[in-house]
């Protein structure tokens, strides 16, 4: 079964335990899936638009930590043994700076499931837009986990920040995660233009 420790948010803090619930409901998703069908999603309260190969289910929740409540979305679709997902995380003025430890945390309990850090985690540099255009260098990160089962797991995953409009952060994490019967080459399995086109047309504000 998929777990919401191999989607990165599972964290290991107990005041971030629960981070992983939203996407646990993304997994029960229904398994019968249609076969791509791209639109366009826009989120315009995330600040964000994305292109998604079926029509995804979106989940709001607030996120306890130091105690306080962070506003998270997200919104994912299941297409057979895929599920594309982009998660926001929003920080207000007054915990924008919360942002680079959050960050920090949200990508080293994902790693460290793949037994890899930043730096060692096979990668490639990338570029991503914004709704007015402007390229962005970002990081796309290729990982395989250690199998607990009949089933081999693999994902490419993307992390963003931005400053929001009210000078507080946006943290996206923009992935797709694999999950068969048979162990991938997780870099050139999510070379092809279905996962590709799913990252590339992900336009924060």
């Amino acid at each position: 079964m998929l777990t919401n420790k191999r989607m990165g948010l599972a964290l290991s803090k107990p005041a971030l335990k629960k981070f992983g619930v939203v996407l646990l409901s993304a997994f029960l998703l229904a398994a019968c899936s249609p076969k791509l069908d791209w639109r366009i999603v826009q989120s315009p309260q995330e600040g964000y638009s994305a292109l998604f190969p079926g029509k995804p289910e979106k989940i709001e929740r607030k996120l306890p930590y130091q105690n306080q409540e962070i506003p998270q979305t997200l919104e994912a679709v299941k297409i057979e043994d895929d599920i594309y997902s982009v998660s926001a995380i929003h920080l207000s003025k007054d915990q924008a700076a919360l942002a680079p430890k959050l960050l920090e945390q949200l990508q080293s309990n994902l790693l460290n499931r793949a037994n890899v850090s930043l730096e060692s985690a096979l990668s490639v540099d990338a570029l991503y837009q914004t709704t007015n255009k402007q390229r962005i260098a970002t990081k796309d990160y290729f990982l395989e986990f250690k199998s607990t089962g009949p089933l081999e797991q693999s994902m490419r995953v993307r992390w963003i920040t931005r400053i929001a409009p009210d000078n507080g952060a946006w943290i996206y994490q923009i992935s797709v995660l694999h999950t068969a019967p048979a162990r991938v080459d997780a870099k050139k399995f999510f070379s092809e233009e279905a996962y590709s086109n799913f990252f590339d047309e992900f336009h924060p504000e």
